[in-house]
């Protein structure tokens, strides 16, 4: 039936009209919160100013828990950590290392905090002096000049060999995000063989070429000294290939998928929600944060406002995770509002 008999305004006529037939539903526990975690030999870098991504700090092991602490008492679900190592060689080995500075956080968050769940981002590409998320090889270029590549199945065993070592330490899901083909297959078979059959996989299986990771390069040191990471990554333009990449991930063994970034791909959410069952994050990255901080404070917009519109919006696209830098005030300003 059509207008007038047909009046669309009727539900939205209060709050409690319009809360009653909400559709998505956004809360804390579905939020994660990445944490820069710096060697104490770099404690000098906790306490320079992100300039490009205000709010944001990096932390040593004990500020990194206290933290976590606090997500935990905002009903935040999980933590995500990134290591910054105080040391970095061409195969990246502090990614794996014992004393590493992402498995002394997992140590002690297991222990202070055994019921946070705590993710680890597995990659070489802060690790390693080159900044790529792999070793490299030398082959002929086009021109018949040698150049160095990332050589994708000699990394596979480097990437496999970190994820064990986060399993070792506590975490509680190992997340690839390095975009080597066979990486989740590769991890998987490292963490059955090592008795590690129950530690999830969260496969940044949609991880695009964006130009949205700049602020995160900066904070993490983790820029490539050269080129750039389109050899990998995938094309912005490939909506299908970018689905083909969640199936074979979920094909190989990945318990969760995700898509990176998530502002301006909310149509590969929804393409890889409608493809599979497995739990689907997305990735809230540091460009997009950074646009709305630097937004708000030239007072365009209404930051509080704009953020739940936008995490409201994932979650509609089908993100069952959102991993965010907003996460902490997202998490308050849903408390306020419930």
């Amino acid at each position: 039936m059509a207008f007038p008999e047909t009046r669309m305004r009727r539900l939205r006529a209060s709050a409690a009209l319009r809360g009653l037939v909400r559709e998505t539903e956004l809360r804390p526990a579905q939020l994660v919160l990445p944490l820069f975690v710096v060697d104490e030999a770099l404690a000098a870098a906790t306490s320079e100013p992100l300039a490009t991504m205000p709010g944001i700090r990096r932390f040593t092991v004990a500020a990194a828990v206290e933290e976590a602490r606090e997500a935990r008492a905002l009903g935040i679900g999980a933590v995500l950590l990134f290591g910054i190592p105080a040391e970095k060689d061409p195969e990246g080995s502090a990614a794996w290392s014992q004393d590493g500075v992402v498995q002394r956080c997992l140590e002690e968050l297991k222990r202070q905090l055994p019921e946070l769940l705590a993710m680890s981002d597995v990659c070489l590409c802060e690790y390693t002096d080159h900044g790529h998320c792999g070793v490299l090889e030398e082959v002929l270029g086009p021109d018949g000049r040698t150049v160095a590549r990332v050589d994708n199945d000699a990394s596979l065993e480097l990437l496999a060999r970190t994820a064990v070592s986060h399993a070792s330490a506590g975490a509680d899901i190992v997340a690839p995000s390095d975009m080597m083909d066979g990486r989740v297959g590769a991890i998987r078979a490292a963490l059955d063989a090592e008795g590690f059959q129950d530690t999830p996989i969260l496969s940044y299986s949609t991880k695009f070429a964006s130009a949205f990771y700049g602020p995160f390069r900066d904070v993490s040191a983790s820029a490539p000294a050269f080129g750039d990471r389109r050899g990998y990554q995938l094309d912005p333009a490939n909506g299908r290939q970018a689905l083909r990449e969640a199936l074979l991930d979920a094909g190989e063994g990945a318990d969760m998928l995700m898509v990176k970034p998530a502002l301006a791909y909310g149509d590969l959410i929804a393409a890889v929600r409608r493809a599979t069952e497995l739990p689907l994050a997305a990735y809230n990255v540091s460009g997009e944060y950074a646009m709305v901080k630097a937004a708000a404070a030239a007072g365009q917009l209404d930051e509080r406002a704009a953020v739940l519109e936008l995490l409201t919006s994932l979650r509609r696209a089908g993100a069952d995770v959102i991993i965010t830098y907003h996460a902490k005030d997202a998490a308050r300003w849903l408390t306020e509002q419930s």
